[in-house]
């Protein structure tokens, strides 16, 4: 029997894939778990294995084509077999894909239907579809904005509501408001090049166009404020040094990000309001610490994420972080590696900035920015000494982290990494 090959979701808030490209073509032999097609989203680039074994009879996803999760991009199935066709693998039901026909059925079903009892016109089912089918980010969306899905044009399968679709509603409708006299209008458009200019025109790629719009969405979301520690890495090099060897016979590089991440998780368990995320008026506060690393990659970034990262002692930390990170390059995480962050870090240090301010990662509240550790002359007691210092930059939702709150949190990062034992 053919197997169905279906758009994975490749984190909580992704809605979508694009098929970047079919690493397998039609007739050729596949084994479980062998790549088959590489995926682009905003979350991650990844390569997707075969659920099955057996021959690729079709694929029904171009390369470049976007389509919503659980989509069916290809089936799999024994040599010579025939795969079913797209309608009956998967369509919507009749009901469903055809709106008219259902409103038609109930007027004929109901003929004593009257004025009290009419029924739903095409256009009120057709908006209660693009409704229903939107996902819970742009739902999010649009109770954030107040802003009635209903009304919103969708271009996906079925006049679905994209997060794209949303945007570009709520940009529009901000554009239609009057400029002000000193010309702060929101409708304001700069070009980004002059007509006769030399520029190479190159389009964005999917991940990147992906990313554009999650950091405009989470600068429009949450209230962002910075603050910024000075931390004493002296101890945690000396801990280098004593376990390095240790380390290395385990083939693990004992990195500062590792101590940096122990201490992070230690201080999010003891403070439960940077690991958590805001759900309207309510606050979700997360039972698992799950931290999430960006990794710089040639064609973007990415965060895979060590889930229950609380739980592990430095060695399980450092295993993990280098795990994912080889894993995000090499295009191999699992759909479960980019899913239920709690908390994110990044370091913008391993190329030797200073510090960053971060944008934070949606739907979480806090995220943190590692900058570059190196030996400064400092003041130590009253005399010149030498000491392996960085800062560490913490950006949170202002909506929920109160700014004692924040510093607090920071405190007891940098109490734990100065006194390292």
């Amino acid at each position: 029997m053919p197997t169905n090959v279906v758009m994975p979701q490749m984190g909580e808030s992704v809605a979508e894939g694009t098929v970047a490209r079919w690493i397998k073509k039609v007739g050729d032999v596949v084994d479980r778990d062998e790549p088959l097609f590489e995926i682009s989203t905003d979350k991650v680039d990844a390569e997707i294995p075969s659920p099955a074994a057996g021959v690729l009879l079709e694929i029904r996803v171009r390369e470049g084509e976007t389509v919503p999760i659980d989509t069916v991009v290809a089936v799999i199935g024994a040599d010579g077999e025939v795969a079913a066709s797209a309608a009956g693998s998967g369509a919507e039901s009749p009901a469903e894909s055809h709106p008219e026909s259902a409103a038609g059925s109930g007027v004929e079903s109901h003929p004593e239907s009257g004025p009290d009892h009419a029924e739903p016109s095409v256009e009120m089912i057709t908006a209660e579809r693009r409704r229903r089918k939107s996902s819970p980010l742009v739902r999010r969306i649009a109770e954030e904005h107040r802003v009635d899905i209903t009304h919103v044009p969708g271009t996906g399968i079925g006049g679905r509501v994209s997060k794209q679709d949303i945007l570009d509603y709520i940009d529009a409708r901000r554009s239609q408001v009057p400029s002000t006299p000193s010309g702060g209008g929101l409708d304001l458009h700069i070009p980004a090049f002059q007509p006769g200019e030399a520029v190479d025109l190159q389009p964005m790629s999917v991940m990147r166009r992906k990313i554009a719009e999650h950091m405009i969405y989470s600068r429009r979301t949450s209230a962002h404020v910075h603050s910024v520690f000075e931390i004493d890495f002296t101890a945690v090099a000396a801990a280098r040094r004593a376990r390095k060897a240790e380390f290395e016979q385990a083939g693990l590089k004992l990195t500062y990000l590792s101590f940096i991440a122990k201490a992070v998780a230690d201080a999010l368990r003891a403070m439960p309001v940077l690991n958590a995320s805001i759900d309207g008026d309510r606050i979700a506060y997360k039972q698992d610490v799950n931290l999430g690393f960006a990794v710089a990659l040639d064609w973007g970034l990415i965060v895979p994420v060590i889930h229950k990262a609380d739980r592990r002692d430095l060695s399980g930390i450092a295993a993990g972080i280098a795990d994912v990170a080889a894993r995000a390059r090499a295009r191999q995480l699992k759909p479960e590696d980019v899913q239920g962050g709690t908390f994110t870090i990044t370091n913008p240090g391993s190329f030797g900035t200073l510090f960053g301010m971060p944008i934070i990662n949606q739907p979480q509240v806090a995220i943190l920015a590692v900058g570059t550790i190196e030996k400064r002359v400092v003041v130590v007691d009253d005399m010149i000494a030498m000491r392996q210092r960085g800062y560490l930059t913490l950006g949170y939702d202002h909506r929920l982290v109160d700014g004692a709150v924040a510093d607090e949190f920071m405190s007891k990062v940098k109490a734990t990494l100065e006194n390292w034992a």
